[in-house]
């Protein structure tokens, strides 16, 4: 009895075949993510999203660069309109005031949110890196016990947490400097960081790590020479993440910083702009627009980063 003859493997089964889920990458898992999205009905739903939640923004951008009173006239949809018969009129004289203006400045305010959101996120970014590895590459007693702890302290509010922190700075004598934010920011930041980047860690392969051990490296070599390059992505999307956080925060700020001049973001002057009764719109609007440049520029040229950071740790293949 004759065996059936096997028919030949050519070289395009390989290619039709897919990786194995343990060989897939990064990239590999974005991609299949992105292809089980992709569908004529959502993308439908995601455009229309995407110009409600852009309206009010363009709206904002059109009155900061309109004269007061015609802002207070008529409406900023109004403009385009006025475009076409040349009735329209724009200024910079908003930002003007807002940015050089004796009774607003927020020049220096600027210079305050960009000192407070570096320190913010570079120190919860480096203890948390810190931290990843160990719970991911360093066995030790207790280490689940402890992580899912961790893990936990993202269910509780900041609010509650406010008043024991302000009491606790109160009586070092550090209330009212940029140390109080940094370390409050840092703080309510450090369970999602480590969350985050201990879930890329464990994605990556362990005989990455097993080999680099062979070679007589030791924990410090191979978090720096072996997971350092790998975490790049993991690490710029929390870091957009956290400094849109802490950019865009008013409460912390102004519960720890007191509203002082000296310390004080942009955010908590923005506020004040608006007055007691909301009359100062053309400053307003212009403010408003002028703390939401950076961040803007900041997740649109790192966006790509933000999306590869995140499918790491959630998408399996």
């Amino acid at each position: 009895m004759s065996a059936t003859p096997t028919p030949p493997v050519t070289g395009d089964t390989d290619a039709a075949t897919p990786a194995p889920p343990a060989r897939r990458t990064v990239n590999d898992r974005a991609r299949i993510a992105r292809k089980r999205l992709s569908n004529p009905w959502a993308s439908g739903i995601a455009l229309v999203l995407a110009i409600l939640w852009t309206i009010p923004t363009l709206g904002l951008l059109v009155t900061s660069f309109r004269p007061e009173l015609d802002i207070r006239r008529s409406g900023w949809w109004t403009v385009f309109g006025g475009i076409f018969s040349g009735e329209a009129e724009f200024s910079l004289e908003n930002y003007e005031t807002a940015l050089f203006g004796s009774s607003t400045n927020l020049g220096s305010y600027f210079l305050n949110s960009i000192v407070i959101t570096l320190p913010a996120v570079i120190i919860p970014i480096t203890l948390a890196l810190l931290a990843a590895y160990a719970f991911a590459w360093i066995p030790f007693r207790g280490r689940d016990v402890l992580f899912v702890a961790v893990f936990a302290l993202q269910i509780i509010p900041i609010q509650i947490t406010m008043i024991p922190l302000l009491k606790a700075y109160v009586s070092l004598g550090v209330n009212g400097t940029f140390w109080t934010v940094w370390l409050s920011h840092s703080i309510f930041a450090l369970p999602l960081a480590i969350f985050l980047l201990h879930n890329f860690m464990k994605d990556i392969p362990a005989s990455l790590v097993e080999a680099a051990r062979v070679d007589g490296a030791g924990h410090v070599k191979i978090f720096f020479r072996v997971m350092l390059p790998l975490l790049v992505p993991a690490i710029a999307a929390f870091g957009i993440f956290q400094f849109l956080w802490v950019w865009n925060d008013l409460l912390v700020a102004l519960v720890f910083t007191g509203a002082t001049p000296d310390v004080a973001p942009l955010t908590v002057r923005v506020a004040e702009l608006a007055g007691s009764r909301g009359g100062d719109w053309p400053v307003l609007s212009a403010g408003a627009f002028i703390s939401m440049i950076v961040p803007l520029v900041v997740f649109i040229g790192l966006q790509r980063y933000f999306v590869r950071g995140l499918l790491a740790g959630s998408v399996k293949g």
